[in-house]
């Protein structure tokens, strides 16, 4: 079987970084990283990637414009999408899942909770 790959979408090195050992804690996916939305995009026609875990305040595109995208793309509909994001407001939560979110995190997230939802929606 073939690891899995989850997109990780922060323009935090740090937070980037925590995520990174928040993964591969639990399991040995492949990880790949992007610092802005524009970013993400560049990198998805170049890597299969089965789950993204992604920001909302980011430089260029951010994370709500990139869900939006992600939902209405065919090619990458079907990708489940976190939101781990400092917006933690019920409008923000609302507003992200509208957008077709599977899940949102609000930071400083809780490790276990994140690998939780990994492998709920990785298996």
């Amino acid at each position: 079987m073939s690891s899995k790959t989850i997109l990780i979408v922060d323009d935090s090195k740090t937070m980037r970084a925590m995520l990174v050992s928040t993964i591969e804690s639990i399991n040995n996916y492949n990880i790949v990283e992007a610092s802005t939305g524009f970013e993400a995009l560049r990198l998805l026609p170049r890597e299969k990637v089965d789950l993204i875990l992604t920001d909302i305040n980011m430089p260029d595109i951010n994370g709500l414009e990139l869900l939006s995208y992600l939902r209405n793309n065919p090619n990458y509909q079907e990708i489940p999408v976190i939101i781990i994001s400092s917006e933690g407001s019920q409008k923000d939560i609302d507003k992200g899942k509208q957008l077709g979110a599977n899940d949102y995190v609000i930071k400083p997230f809780d490790p276990a909770r994140v690998q939780e939802l990994i492998q709920l929606y990785l298996g």
